[in-house]
């Protein structure tokens, strides 16, 4: 993600705009680690649909929704009430000791609308992280091979494994290793920075994989290949139509396992509920976080039954995973899925923002791409759009003076100069035009300002 650099030096925040938060901001510095990374000086009091509003009273609009986790908006009251009746009855017995409905409900739900006709098992965990770590454990069990094919650009979460999956050095993984071994990396299909030159990125993807099991590891040690259908914190990389399916037919042709990671891209985001769908691939384990329980802690891996079923009993599980209270809000999360009108809102939303985004392609040279799916959008930031040297900086500005101006957007991608759209799918129209016009304008300050230099 890469910190923003706020006015004060560092990629420390600047302090936030009113008494109470400058106290908070101080009581952090002195309480908090500074690896912990913060993208904005905000502490936040309130929030209600795509609107926070900070202990200062100050009000913004969200286009970061908790990094893509509020899919159905802030404090949907079918989603607190769900909470605070769970809450009243018990908030923990632990799976594993003592059962409860919720933990089911979910696990059929997702076990029903995962793609595919097969039938499927779900096993709940805490975190996207450990989502990945239980999805590899679960392929080694079943195929008896150690090794997980990833991508370049990858993020699969902080845990070890999850970091050695992950395909960027800086901030995740610097000074953390050494990592587990057995993982192998191919380069991704982006059809903006091709790293295969003059090669359609799509065919040079599956021969760099075809290649792999001739020089770094055989098919026969291959457990998985584990990807993102779009990479989310690697900047909204959208792969070419085809490439899903083609990669779903070279696992199948060498007998490895396909886990998809929709952990940023499901429930919604990329205007289908999930993104494999675009290409009617079907996983043999699914991965789904972040907007499954809108704010509240839970993670799933789903999956062929033999295969989630491959490890002993007492193989898998944890304390907290499928914690009754976050239950209760994944089963509102669906049914506000199945029964409102989310999809067609993301899709909505997601083609203003991208017609949006294109017309400051043609206005600004610091616009080097606009991609997206859905409501999963961005624009990646250059200097010249001929060398694509990346713009981190003015990114960076970008999102401090959109934030002063009240808007809260995150960056992301491999150099940190892709801002991305990750506001709530029922943002209604004013709102969301409001908050285009605040980027629209820090945009255009800030290449205003490159452009005399």
């Amino acid at each position: 993600m890469g910190a923003v650099r706020f006015a004060g030096g560092g990629d420390s925040p600047a302090p936030a705009g009113g008494a109470r938060g400058q106290d908070l901001l101080e009581r952090r510095r002195q309480a908090v680690p500074r690896g912990v990374w913060n993208s904005t000086p905000l502490f936040i009091d309130r929030a209600e649909g795509a609107l926070v509003w900070d202990v200062d009273g100050n009000r913004y609009i969200d286009f970061a929704g908790g990094i893509g986790v509020l899919n159905v908006g802030h404090g949907r009251s079918e989603v607190t009430g769900a909470v605070r009746a769970q809450a009243e009855r018990f908030t923990h017995t632990c799976f594993h000791v003592a059962m409860y409905e919720g933990y089911v409900a979910v696990a059929e739900w997702l076990n029903r609308r995962t793609p595919g006709t097969h039938a499927r098992k779900t096993l709940l965990v805490n975190s996207g992280a450990e989502a990945v770590e239980n999805a590899v454990k679960i392929a080694r069990a079943y195929t008896g091979r150690p090794g997980i094919i990833a991508f370049e650009n990858a993020f699969h979460g902080r845990t070890m494994m999850g970091l050695s999956l992950t395909g960027k050095i800086n901030p995740y993984k610097a000074g953390f290793g050494p990592f587990p071994g057995e993982v192998y990396r191919v380069p991704y299909p982006d059809p903006y920075r091709n790293p295969f030159g003059d090669v359609d990125p799509v065919d040079g993807a599956l021969a760099a994989l075809e290649r792999l099991l001739v020089t770094q590891v055989p098919a026969d040690r291959v457990a998985a290949v584990i990807v993102e259908p779009v990479q989310g914190e690697g900047g909204f990389v959208v792969p070419p139509r085809g490439f899903l399916a083609r990669l779903s037919q070279f696992c199948r042709r060498h007998g490895i396992l396909l886990i998809v990671d929709e952990i940023q891209t499901g429930f919604g985001r990329t205007g289908r509920l999930w993104a494999c769908e675009h290409e009617d691939v079907v996983p043999d384990l699914f991965l789904t976080a972040k907007s499954l329980a809108a704010g509240m802690p839970l993670a799933a891996v789903t999956g062929r039954a033999e295969i989630m079923d491959a490890p002993a009993e007492g193989g898998l599980g944890g304390t907290y995973g499928g914690n009754p209270v976050a239950c209760a809000a994944a089963l509102e999360v669906f049914r506000l899925f199945d029964e409102t009108d989310l999809l067609e809102s993301a899709r909505r939303v997601g083609a203003a923002v991208l017609e949006r985004f294109q017309s400051w392609y043609d206005r600004f040279p610091l616009v080097g791409h606009v991609r997206g799916l859905g409501a999963m959008v961005a624009v990646e930031l250059v200097r010249d759009r001929q060398t694509k040297e990346p713009a981190s900086d003015e990114a960076s500005e970008i999102v401090q003076l959109a934030c002063r101006r009240g808007l809260i957007v995150l960056k992301s991608g491999l150099y940190g100069n892709v801002i991305r759209f990750l506001a709530p799918l029922s943002i209604p129209e004013d709102l969301l035009q409001e908050g285009l016009d605040i980027l629209e304008g820090a945009l255009a300050e800030v290449a205003g300002r490159g452009a005399g230099r």
